[in-house]
Order: C-alpha cells, then structure tokens, then sequence
C-alpha cells in the first residue's frame, strides 16, 4: 500500500460538523487501480485530537514464521501478544549439531523477550499453550504448563482482533505402532539434547563387561527412518561423533558401531538435484552407512524395528540401540479441531488463501508448517481473466493486450510463470516472440478459444511449498509488511485485483522466493542447490555453509556462541558428557 492521502474540498462545507463525519481517500494499491472510500467514524475526536484504538493483534508459536512477523513488525498501532509454549526461538536447522556436541543447544536459542526488548514496541509474551481457537467470537483459550508447586495449570482466554496462527507441525508418525513410545524425534531443542544423552548412553552401557557381544551390537546399532535433510544430515553427524570423536574414549566397543537409514522411496534426498543424490548416496556406502532403500516401518518395538519391503512385501525385523524418526509432519491437534470448525476437517494441512489468510475468515491468518497455500487454478477464472483482457469488448485480443494480461496472469498465478520459463507454452512463446520481433504484428487477434488452448496445462505446475524454515520466514516478513502498510486505525475495503470478483485484497499475494538449499553429508562436506540449477559439492561448499548459517542467526549473541562453538569443536573435539 502506497501512502493514502486526504483531499479535503475547502469550502464552507467545513462548517456542517456531518460533513467532518466524511473523508475521501484516495491511494493507489499495489495490486493496480484506486482504492476510495468515505467512512472515518472509527476516528474519535479528543479535545481536538484524533484518537484511536489499537487493533490486538495475537500471534501463536514463537517459531521461525511467528519470530520472522515480529521481526519485521514496525507499525506501533498494533497491541501485539504472543502466545507460545516456549519463550525463546530456536534455530531448527543446527539442530543435527546439537545431537553430537558440535555445538551446545543455548547457542542456538534467543529468548523472545530479548526480541521484543529491541524492536521499541510493546509486545507482550504469556508462556501458554492454546488448546482452542474460536474464530467467530475472535477468541482463543490458553493453558498453562506450570507445575503443581506453583498452582498447577491455570486458563485463560485472549480477544484478538488479528490472529496470526504460527504454531508449526508435530512429527508425523503415520500411525506407526510404537513409535510414539520408543522412537526419537528431532523436532524441538529438547529433541535433540535427549538424543545426544541417549547416544552417550548407549556407549557407556555397551561397555559394561557383563554384555554379550551380540547385545553390544543392538545397543550400539543406529537406525534413522526417513531419507529427507533432517535424517540424512542426523546420520552424517552420528558419523562423524562416532567416527572421530567417541572411538577414543571407548575404543573397547567402536567395532560394534552401526548406522542404518531407512527410507521408504528409491533414494535419499529426493527433493535435491539428482546429482547431489547420487553423491550422497555413494559418500554414505563410503562411510559405512547401510542404506535401505524401499523399506517401509510397519513397527517399533523396545528393541527391534519391523519393516516391509515395498517391492517384495517381505518383512524383516532390525534390533537397534536407539532410533531417530524424520519422515515428515502430522497436524497439531489444536489445529485439526480448528479446521473441524471451519469445515476443513478433510484436509492435512490449515488451507490459506495466497494473502495467507485462512480461507472463510479474513482476520485470521497463519503462517509456516501448520498451513498451506491453496492456489487458485487459472482455469477457474479463464472466462474472466479473457473479459477483462478485452478491453473493446470484440471476443478476441491482440498482441499487445495478450502481452499485458500474460504479465498479469503471472502475477496472479504463479504456475503460469513456471511454465514459461520452461518454455512449455508453445502457443504462448510463438505469439509472445512474434511480438517482441515484429511489432506490427500486434494486431493479430486470439480468441477465447485459443486463449483456452494456449493456458490449458498450466494448472499441472501447481505445487505445494515446502515445509522448510525459509518458507516460513518470508510469509512472516511478508504478512508484517502489510500490516505495517495498513494505515492506523482505518477499515479500507479491499482493492480490486483485475481477475477475481471475489476474495480481492489490497497488497501483491505472497511470493515465494527460493533462494536455494544445503544438505550436509559428514566429513566436512557438504552440497548445496542453489538458484539458476547452479549444485555445489565439497568442502568448499561446507564453508559457504558455516558463513551462510552463522549470518541467518537471529541474533549477535547467538551468532558469536555458534561461530565460537564451530571453533571450540576444531580445536578440542566434540562434548561426549551427557550434560
């Protein structure tokens, strides 16, 4: 939203006091076109001055998308309160190098009070958890987590007139027998210290002298189920703590160390380049790490985990030490019941419109892995996006206004751009060459019918974001940039946007920009996907890596213990104490 400016009309209208009940504003909206409107009653006039009260504004989760939206939230006509379980933000992606000691979890965690101390507004915290949302009487229910010697658990309920749904995801377990109860997750910081402590357990305990050889070996055996970065990057750390560090304190059982992925789909990191698949797939059998491709978890027991082979449906049962979960992210279970209020039980994921509003309640929004963006197909408004394009109303466009509204329809559907820069739009590509190379061949005309034609595939691009801590971060830049855009205390309709006539909204819909994706395998290398199809493998991409998550700190505290951490590991090794 471009400033809004007042034109008052100076006349002796001035002097009508139901005249000053009136104002006419006028802004021009990023979206294209004028916004007006004449209402300014929510201004209340104090011994000649206006005044007006704050919206409250509500944020759940103090994750990487609730932390990226109070960040960058400026505007100090918002009442902000936070809500969330922990009061502090965690940087998720060390997480791996807290399990082995490489670095120490409060290096990687920054109070969110300290957060609010420094953005200069007022911002409340309340360390609960919410247990319901009431999105018609804008309310939401809050418990606490306190202990009985300090009164036990206590409700509360929260107004709001903003809601901000950051709560993120849960491990996914799909339903596996015993997961729950004997595996391990590395979701949370707390996840990962009571992984590191139960490694070092495992060592101490295979060295007792009463144990057999074959129990040292299940004791000692390290299974990871999911191929995805958190697992693969779990078992590169495992690796290397138990290749370089542990053997020299307990050189007695290093022979009977063994690491094992399981993955259920034919190849690990599937959602990289192939060549960072292959390359890690062959650093990994280098290594030792037995890789077990198509295998399928069916249960987990104390000792043994049950599998089936996707192929041959064969069963077989592996006993472990310990094992570590990543396959995924189910739905917290205040969200499915919120969505069973809103009529969105059937789906896995909180469904947002591309404003990340939640869809049927335009003052409730929500943000990183609790949600998901439903992205409207461009068939859908095919008929309307061709009216609006025809400007002299003849059935048929031109070049020049088929150019224009191509520019447009990228904007509004971001799948029509992924087919073009794959140059998949042959009739598209030919009329927008033919333009660009002959200018008076603007004047060629399409019709409906071939304008049909021309976006027929496109709603095939369509795809979901990926639950990453980069998706989450820029919804949480990007929702606090409209709110601080939105002028104080003042209700503007919505602006038009040139192809709906429904769901309008003032600001750009949220973008997301990939800005590429590392995945570290052990041995100081690492690979990264950057932009532009542009793979880097080796040690020197694990540099860029150090400088790259150092500098995405949140903080210079946390920024100066990691970096430190990095250093105390190369001089001194890795902590093996369970502290």
């Amino acid at each position: 939203m471009h400033g809004f400016k007042f034109y008052e009309k100076v006349t002796g209208a001035f002097r009508d006091r139901s005249f000053l009940s009136k104002v006419l504003i006028i802004g021009t909206v990023s979206g294209g076109g004028l916004v007006a409107l004449s209402d300014s009653g929510a201004f209340q006039r104090k011994n000649g001055a206006e005044e007006c009260k704050k919206k409250k504004v509500v944020v759940l989760g103090t994750g990487w998308a609730g932390t990226s939206f109070l960040k960058n939230l400026k505007d100090k006509s918002y009442e902000v309160q936070v809500v969330s379980p922990r009061n502090y933000f965690a940087f998720t992606p060390l997480l791996p190098s807290v399990t082995n000691g490489t670095i120490e979890a409060r290096s990687i965690v920054e109070p969110v009070r300290n957060i609010m101390r420094k953005k200069g507004m007022e911002v409340q915290f309340k360390e609960a958890e919410c247990y319901k949302i009431d999105p018609d009487n804008r309310k939401i229910h809050c418990r606490t987590n306190g202990s009985s010697n300090l009164g036990g658990k206590e409700e509360f309920a929260l107004d709001y007139d903003i809601l901000v749904v950051a709560m993120g995801a849960r491990a996914n377990t799909f339903n596996t027998p015993g997961v729950v109860e004997h595996a391990h997750f590395l979701k949370e910081v707390e996840d990962a210290q009571k992984i590191r402590r139960t490694v070092i357990d495992c060592f101490e305990r295979a060295s007792l002298p009463s144990l057999t050889d074959e129990e040292r070996k299940r004791i000692l055996h390290f299974v990871v189920v999911g191929g995805g970065p958190t697992g693969v990057e779990f078992a590169a750390e495992l690796h290397d703590l138990v290749v370089e560090d542990l053997p020299k304190l307990y050189p007695a059982v290093k022979d009977f160390v063994k690491i094992t992925l399981l993955e259920a789909g034919d190849n690990i990191l599937s959602m990289f380049d192939k060549r960072i698949t292959t390359f890690a797939e062959n650093k990994f059998q280098r290594d030792g790490i037995d890789l077990k491709m198509g295998s399928m978890v069916v249960k987990v027991s104390d000792k043994e985990i049950s599998t089936k082979d996707r192929v041959t449906g064969q069963l077989s049962s592996i006993p472990y030490g310990m094992v570590v979960w990543s396959t995924g992210i189910g739905t917290r279970p205040v969200i499915t019941d919120f969505m069973k209020q809103i009529g969105q039980a059937n789906r896995r994921l909180l469904a947002t419109d591309e404003w990340l509003r939640v869809e049927g309640y335009d003052n409730v929004y929500a943000l990183g892995d609790c949600a998901t963006i439903n992205q409207r197909k461009v068939m859908e408004d095919i008929s309307v996006i061709f009216s609006k394009a025809d400007k002299n109303n003849t059935g048929k466009l031109n070049l020049k206004d088929f150019k224009e509204v191509v520019k447009d329809i990228c904007e509004r559907y971001p799948q029509v751009e992924l087919y073009l820069k794959k140059k998949q739009l042959k009739t598209i590509d030919a009329l927008m060459k033919n333009a660009t190379e002959d200018p008076k061949k603007e004047t060629m005309e399409l019709d409906i019918e071939k304008f049909t034609k021309a976006l027929s595939e496109v709603d095939s691009q369509m795809k979901f974001l990926p639950a990453t801590a980069q998706v989450a971060a820029q919804e949480g830049a990007y929702l606090a940039d409209c709110l601080n855009r939105s002028e104080q205390c003042e209700k503007y309709p919505e602006g038009p946007l040139r192809f709906r006539g429904t769901g309008r909204h003032r600001f750009h819909p949220f973008r997301y920009k990939h800005l590429g994706q590392f995945a570290p395998l052990g041995g100081e290398q690492t690979a990264a996907q950057l932009p532009g199809d542009w793979v880097s493998i080796g040690h020197s991409t694990q540099w860029l890596w150090y400088s790259v998550y150092a500098s995405k700190q949140v903080s210079w505290r946390t920024r100066f213990l990691v970096v430190s951490d990095w250093g105390r590991r190369f001089i001194f090794g890795r902590d093996s104490s369970r502290i």
